[in-house]
């Protein structure tokens, strides 16, 4: 009687572990955004013909996330909108005033992760990007390029992505007609992240 039980016991114990989820034993960790390795970059159609690239130079952000298992559970980021930068003095002032970014009234720009998808080797992320006070979903598409040990003794993690969205959704109007009917600034604005993140230590 007591050997059937603790064959019973035994069976319902291994059952039990073999029916635990995969991410049972995952290991998610925080992965901090290092700005001196990453690059946040957009592209503007300008006066039809060509494209205008600028950057943010201050942000800060994290990932989190099971590396092994290659799954998210969040990730965030806050941009100084005022730290814009597209290498022209009085663009960039512009860009500041309240025709753009506003940024005595905004001073910030975010983006919050609500869901992802795998789509091969790469993702699909959806999240709520807020600025000038005005939050609408972004989707970035991009990869997880690996994990690779620093000579400093820390563990670092980089990421692609790209996006769009319209300036307009976000309040960003302003343009000016050229004489053959075109705009001199587009409404659709491309972004391109080169992320790279150090992980927290414990």
């Amino acid at each position: 009687m007591t050997i059937g039980l603790r064959w019973m016991a035994c069976v319902t114990t291994w059952v039990w572990l073999i029916g635990l989820p995969v991410w049972a034993g995952a290991e998610t960790a925080r992965w901090n955004i290092d700005p001196d390795h990453s690059l946040i970059e957009f592209r503007v159609v300008h006066m039809v013909v060509s494209k205008t690239a600028g950057r943010f130079l201050d942000y800060q952000g994290f990932v989190e996330m099971d590396v092994d298992a290659k799954t998210f559970t969040a990730i965030e980021a806050t941009i100084n909108s005022a730290s814009v930068d597209t290498n022209h003095t009085k663009r960039d002032t512009h860009l500041r005033n309240a025709d753009f970014l506003d940024v005595k009234q905004y001073p910030t720009m975010t983006f919050t992760m609500k869901r992802y998808k795998k789509q091969g080797d790469g993702y699909s992320v959806v999240g709520d990007f807020t600025l000038r006070g005005v939050t609408k979903e972004v989707i970035l598409v991009g990869s997880f390029n690996g994990v690779t040990q620093d000579p400093w003794g820390n563990t670092r993690a980089g990421f692609s992505a790209e996006g769009k969205l319209n300036r307009k959704e976000f309040g960003m109007v302003w343009n000016k007609t050229l004489d053959n009917g075109g705009l001199i600034v587009g409404d659709e604005v491309l972004i391109r992240l080169e992320i790279e993140c150090i992980k927290a230590k414990q």
